[in-house]
Formats: structure tokens, sequence, C-alpha cells
């Protein structure tokens, strides 16, 4: 009875070292081992089984889950300010609830996002331009995945463009989860303008527009701004925001979403 105890045990510590690399990019072995109670060893030998079993990568101190697929030039930007975007990811996750109807963006913050939505939420009906995005959902086999076609954009990872337009414009959906390049007291703004018309359709499709930024791209403007302020329905960050901005946000009804 205490084997069979232990073999429990050891298999729902396995499915959360699996959940978590679902919904983060690497797992450190001594914060695993402290949060369940075990030793690190334990950890260590977890981690041995799942790789064996192909289900993992070790790497030293820890591990990765699966590579994404469909993410070149994309890779460098998706693994810095990990945990500023891991944050934002866990911010996004109460304001979805199971079964939603979303579009999700091309970019770094937004597969970020796809892999805790996969992890925590059931039912998912989720359009997105995005390779990265798509590939993070799909270890969740209850999510319903639409790729939109248009010409592959490798600086964003996704597809631009009419076609991608076009494609867009036949669902309205109840939320879009968005990235931009930075975000001043006017609203949004983006460097890459291929993308901008992508992101423009997405907001004319949504009831609610959810921007993910870092905090790091605030009170900054790029080439081309996305839309106003009062387009924008939440703002998901890791960190507070200027005065300037927090008036702006304020003023035009923008509900700001801090990590706790």
């Amino acid at each position: 009875m205490a084997g069979d105890g232990r073999l429990k045990s050891k298999g729902r510590r396995q499915e959360a070292i699996l959940a978590e690399l679902r919904a983060a990019p690497t797992i450190r072995i001594s914060e695993f081992a402290a949060t369940h109670g075990v030793s690190t060893e334990t950890i260590r030998r977890d981690l041995d089984e799942l790789t064996t079993g192909g289900l993992i990568n070790r790497t030293y101190g820890g591990a990765i889950g699966a590579p994404l697929s469909g993410e070149p030039l994309l890779d460098d930007r998706y693994r810095m300010n990990a945990e500023e975007r891991m944050k934002i990811a866990r911010t996004v996750v109460p304001l979805i609830r199971d079964g939603d109807k979303l579009m999700i963006d091309a970019g770094a913050t937004t597969i970020f996002v796809a892999r805790r939505l996969a992890a925590h939420l059931k039912g998912l009906t989720v359009v997105t331009t995005s390779f990265g995005v798509a590939s993070a959902l799909s270890s969740n086999t209850s999510i319903n995945i639409r790729i939109c076609p248009g010409h592959y954009d490798p600086s964003d990872g996704g597809v631009t463009g009419p076609d991608t337009i076009d494609y867009l414009q036949r669902f309205q959906v109840a939320h879009a989860i968005l990235g931009a390049s930075r975000m001043d007291d006017e609203g949004p703004s983006d460097f890459n303008s291929n993308s901008v018309g992508i992101k423009r359709a997405m907001i004319n499709q949504a009831d609610n527009v959810i921007f993910v930024l870092d905090h790091e791209k605030l009170d900054r403007t790029g080439f081309e701004r996305i839309c106003a302020m009062k387009q924008v329905g939440h703002l998901v960050t890791d960190q507070q925001p200027s005065d300037r901005l927090m008036t702006a946000l304020a003023g035009n009804g923008v509900q700001l979403h801090l990590p706790s």
C-alpha cells in the first residue's frame, strides 16, 4: 500500500512537471523540489525518467519542454525577459474563460500567453497568425486552433497580408490578445507596419482587446500607431506604469492588470 502511494505521488509530481513546462520555457530543479517538498535528487530522477521517455530535454540545473516549432528569428526575443513574460502570461489567464473564442497575435509575449492558456483552460477556439502560438496551444487537445493564411514574416513569427486580413474578418471573437513594440499615453504602436494591419483587423473583430507588454515597452513610441488608447480594453504588464501613462489608461477606461 505504501508503495502504491509513492507511485501515485511520483505520477502526480511528474504530471506537474509536464504541466509547468507547457506553460513556461524552463523549470529549475531547486525551485521545483522546494515547491513539492522533496529533495533535489528526487526531482532529478523524475527528470531523467521524463527525458528517457522523450517528453522533455534536460538542461544544467533544470529542464526545458519540447522545442516550439515555427518561430525562426523569434527565438532570441522569446528567451529575453522570460521571467517578466511568464508573469504577464499568468496574469492574463483570469481574463479568459473555458470555451472562449479568441484571436492571438504573433510575437514573443503572446507565445508565453498561449502556453499558459493551454496549461489552464479548456475548450478554447483560437484564431492566430502565429505558428509559435499554434504550437504552444497544441499541447492541449481540447483547444480548436485555426491558423490564418498569408505571407510569413520571420521578424514576428506570423503571417501578414490581404489574405490574412480577409480570413480574420470571417470571425467574431470575445477577446483579441495582442502584443506591440511600444505604448505611450496616446496608445500602442509598432515598428512593423505589416503587423499593424493585422492587429487592427483583430481589434475590429473582437469584443474585448487585451494588450500584453512588458514594462520596458511602456512610455515609449514606435513607428506606427496601432490604435487609439480608447480602443484598448485591458493592459497586462509586469510593473506599475508611470503616472502619466496611468492617467491616460484611467482616462480612456483601460483596465490595468499587474502580477499579484
